[in-house]
């Protein structure tokens, strides 16, 4: 639904459901934190997942109140896959949902060309591992905004994608501390963030994300960036690099874990 007002918002989950039926999935893609279905027809389903919420692609049957994954395994017993909210049926007996703990996830159905020159689009940064996202386009972007290091990684106008977890494990890599000035970053530290940011973004995508809480993948299962986390959630823990005890501190409202030695202010 274009922001802007040329195409008009689909509030009414009935008539979302006459819109989205029958529709071919055409190709799926990513934008930032968003991930699109393009369907036949002209239309783009949106899905943001925020917070706590993750696609599952399986089979489910209603019990009651409650849809229960049909084959055994992760969709079926980790509690985490339970907290189903919408469910579409594919037309060879599978399903796609959403399951949201918290229920912040959004799903929106927008005409395809509205999506493309709506502002919501338009605003979105970098993507952080495009090749044509150079060090010299990074350095461009940091010195255009300015404000506290962490909160200009996390700004999805900035860099498209980066959110509370990595930005803390990217700045712990570059040893760079979090309420730094991106007008006091030098060249060095610019240049140490930038391949930080690259290799533990690479490295995430690869285990296939962070599940020490709520995330999962499409299957149900869990990541494994938990076991390559240095920082995130290690208040009180030693440092791995230098033996300091990992500190906490709040920055714009969300947290912000840093080693107070080794990263410099």
């Amino acid at each position: 639904m274009d922001e802007g007002g040329r195409t008009e918002k689909i509030k009414n989950f009935g008539r979302f459901k006459k819109e989205i039926k029958g529709r071919k999935i055409q190709k799926i893609w990513r934008r930032g934190k968003n991930i699109f279905f393009d369907l036949s027809g002209g239309k783009t389903l949106l899905v943001h997942q925020k917070l706590t919420g993750h696609l599952l692609f399986g089979r489910w049957k209603k019990r009651g109140e409650k849809w229960e994954a049909i084959d055994k395994g992760p969709l079926a017993e980790d509690p985490m896959n339970k907290f189903l909210h919408l469910i579409l049926p594919l037309d060879d007996g599978n399903m796609l949902a959403l399951s949201d703990l918290r229920k912040f996830a959004k799903i929106e159905l927008w005409d395809k060309k509205g999506l493309e020159e709506s502002e919501y689009l338009k605003a979105l940064g970098e993507e952080p591992l495009d090749n044509t996202f150079t060090f010299k386009k990074f350095k461009e972007a940091l010195r255009e905004k300015r404000g506290k290091i962490k909160q200009v990684l996390m700004d999805q106008s900035v860099i498209a994608g980066i959110g509370n977890i990595y930005s803390d494990e990217i700045l712990w890599a570059a040893k760079i501390y979090p309420t730094k000035n991106t007008a006091e970053l030098r060249e060095p530290d610019l240049k140490r963030i930038y391949l930080a940011m690259r290799k533990i973004l690479k490295k995430a995508v690869e285990l296939r994300g962070e599940s020490f809480s709520d995330f999962r993948d499409l299957e149900g299962k869990k990541g494994f960036f938990d076991e390559y986390r240095k920082v995130y959630r290690r208040k009180g823990q030693e440092c791995g690099r230098c033996g300091a005890v990992i500190k906490r501190i709040k920055l714009g409202g969300r947290s912000a874990h840093f080693c107070p030695k080794c990263q410099i202010r």
